[in-house]
């Protein structure tokens, strides 16, 4: 199987199944001399691990994260960055019935076509639960690249929507509520909505808004390597991800090139931004923003009609613990892989300057 390192010189590879003896990584190209806080490391781990709140799986794992190499005295040597999380609640007879038969909208039947063999324990490896290693090197990309900040929020789950610019948010209230929306209000409604489809056995899809600030200028290399279409590669190689746009977006069709463009003022900043941050791929020192779409949750504890192995219609249900709504817990995870992009773009940036 390949597709398992993602970056150029601040790469990961990430191994390890949901079901597994443990999920962890390799991070290679972090530079040295960065001194690391642990226990934040830790600490986004804990904003994504499972059973948080009863608005997720309550599947019970600690996320401890181990590091095995790569860090002395808590900074980093230059060397490969090596950690481990250790799977300590799996379940893996919830997923029995699924042995022999595929789960609609899951990897269940690409993964047989393509390798003739799958873990159907929690999906194996397709299993979300490989992004706690992303966090993880997301949480030391943070750290180096400490001076741009990255705050991730839920903007919208199902219909219901924050209505609000992210410029008159708060970003300390986005961890002050279980749905991580920084609007006291919308986030009440977002966490009873949630509450009830998880009651009725379903799920609802939503959104994540990141907003990038202190950007410098200069990040991004055209042509196939633009800073959007690398952000945009990241976010949609999350579990669950059906869309990506940044800046104007989709809306932007709406408004003729005069209202769209962006207006300079004398120091090289814009008078609007449209553009989010990002001009020519290159980017321009203004607020990097963007929008990630995440469907419902594929598996619904309802009953449901599928195939098996052998192309039979049969009937089943879903079992397990499984999150009715994945945007809360998925907040940390887009802002860990912002982290992982702006990290290997600020290293490009010293290469080619050298």
């Amino acid at each position: 199987m390949a597709g398992n390192t993602y970056g150029t010189i601040f790469k990961l590879s990430t191994f390890g199944e949901s079901h597994g003896v443990a999920i962890g990584g390799v991070i290679d190209g972090c530079p040295a001399g960065i001194t690391l806080d642990l226990n934040e490391i830790q600490n986004e781990l804990n904003r994504r691990k499972p059973g948080q709140s009863a608005i997720v799986t309550q599947r019970k794992e600690p996320d401890t994260v181990e590091f095995y190499s790569g860090i002395f005295e808590g900074v980093t040597t230059g060397t490969p960055i090596g950690f481990a999380i250790h799977n300590t609640n799996q379940k893996s007879h919830d997923y029995t019935h699924i042995k022999d038969s595929y789960r609609p909208s899951h990897a269940d039947y690409v993964y047989d076509q393509k390798y003739g063999f799958r873990d159907y324990r929690g999906g194996g490896r397709s299993s979300a639960r490989e992004t706690a290693s992303r966090v993880v090197a997301g949480a030391i990309a943070k750290q180096f690249v400490s001076s741009i900040k990255i705050n991730a929020f839920v903007s919208q789950v199902g219909t219901l929507k924050l209505e609000k610019n992210y410029k008159d948010l708060d970003f300390s209230l986005i961890e002050s509520n279980p749905v991580r929306c920084p609007d006291p209000s919308t986030a009440a409604k977002m966490e009873d909505y949630i509450k009830k489809i998880k009651k009725e056995g379903d799920t609802i899809g939503g959104i994540i808004t990141c907003v990038i600030q202190n950007v410098p200028i200069g990040l991004g290399e055209p042509v196939f390597d633009k800073l959007h279409a690398e952000l945009g590669k990241a976010m949609l190689s999350i579990n669950a991800v059906k869309g990506f746009e940044y800046g104007s977006g989709f809306e932007g069709v709406t408004q003729k090139g005069s209202d769209h463009n962006d207006q300079y003022n004398a120091d090289g900043t814009t008078k609007t931004n449209n553009s989010g941050g990002i001009q020519g791929g290159i980017s321009n020192g203004m607020d990097i923003y963007f929008n990630v779409a995440f469907k419902p949750v594929a598996t619904v504890i309802q009953p449901y009609e599928t195939i098996d192995k052998e192309g039979n219609m049969i009937k089943t249900q879903g079992k397990g613990r499984h999150d009715p709504c994945v945007v809360p817990r998925a907040v940390p995870i887009v802002e860990a892989m912002a982290a992982i992009v702006l990290a290997d773009f600020t290293l490009l940036n010293r290469t080619i300057k050298l």
